[in-house]
């Protein structure tokens, strides 16, 4: 229900004007907004041509600002603001990677505080460059060796590492460790090579007791060692402590071993990494030594 006042129709339930417009009986109310919701409007205008002026915001083919575009008179973009903060963090790396070079690992060792950032960075290079053999978590896979525990092939001090990242493993680097395991299908038959795995199986029981074996010490103790606990300048494993690297310690795998062996590669990381790099991922790893 309404009234004609003046021209102008108003609503007798509400008293207030309506706009004229009707649907299906219903006519619009003449509601405007709020006085304050006016002025708050206007101050976002004003402040929203502030913006346009002091801060990047108008997109052009051709502007001067990064990507195009305005820069606003403070000259400000959030590209400058990364850039800077960037800077600022390469600028400490450069610092410490200097301080990695002149500086040995006894002394690194011993600074607190340059140990936990060396150790930190080669954590952050190890995800990036080792974890997709070693594992996220370097406790490795078949024919990539764990590097959580104690059993080092060629050594588990900080320099051994660092010598086995920087020229590899079997990597055709001059300087890289090398070892091959000969075939022994082509020395010994099959009884003699399943006598052997026996032997190799019963250094890991019996509380590593087992007696001599010719055949083991005519063959293997060159490499292996006398009593089987390898020697790390030949990259030999030991084979008493029941950590296996192609096999899960069972008879048929340690047999495919002696007759046809699997030898892994490992790259030279040099030329691929700085030697900071290699210093801190050395670091790293000899961190998760189960002996620290």
């Amino acid at each position: 229900m309404s009234e004609k006042n003046n021209n102008k129709e108003i609503d007798k339930i509400t008293g207030q004007e309506t706009t004229g417009h009707e649907w299906d009986g219903l006519k619009e109310l003449n509601t405007p907004a709020p006085r304050w919701w006016i002025w708050v409007f206007i101050v976002t205008v004003i402040w929203s041509v502030g913006y346009w002026i002091v801060y990047p915001s108008w997109p052009t083919l051709t502007g001067s600002g990064y990507r195009g575009g305005t820069v606003g008179i403070l000259d400000w973009t959030q590209y400058k603001k990364l850039r800077d903060n960037q800077k600022e963090i390469l600028d400490i790396r450069e610092n410490y990677k200097e301080f990695f070079k002149a500086t040995s690992f006894d002394e690194i060792l011993k600074d607190k505080k340059s140990y936990t950032y060396a150790v930190a960075g080669g954590k952050a290079a190890f995800r990036d460059n080792c974890a997709t053999c070693h594992g996220s978590g370097a406790a490795g896979a078949k024919g990539y060796p764990n590097l959580n525990d104690d059993d080092w092939l060629w050594g588990g001090n900080v320099e051994q590492i660092y010598s086995s990242i920087k020229y590899g493993i079997r990597s055709g680097h001059d300087e890289g460790k090398y070892s091959e395991m000969p075939e022994f299908a082509e020395v010994l038959n099959d009884e003699q090579i399943n006598e052997l795995a026996e032997y190799i199986l019963s250094l890991n029981e019996n509380n590593n007791q087992s007696s001599e074996n010719t055949l083991f010490a005519d063959n293997c103790a060159a490499c292996h060692g006398n009593n089987g606990e390898g020697i790390q300048d030949l990259g030999a494993p030991n084979l008493r402590d029941n950590i296996w690297f192609y096999s899960s310690g069972d008879k048929s795998s340690i047999i495919s071993q002696i007759k046809k062996p699997k030898h892994g590669i490992m790259p030279a990381w040099e030329g691929r990494l700085d030697d900071p790099t290699i210093r801190m991922l050395a670091l790293y790893i000899h961190s998760l030594s189960a002996s620290q």
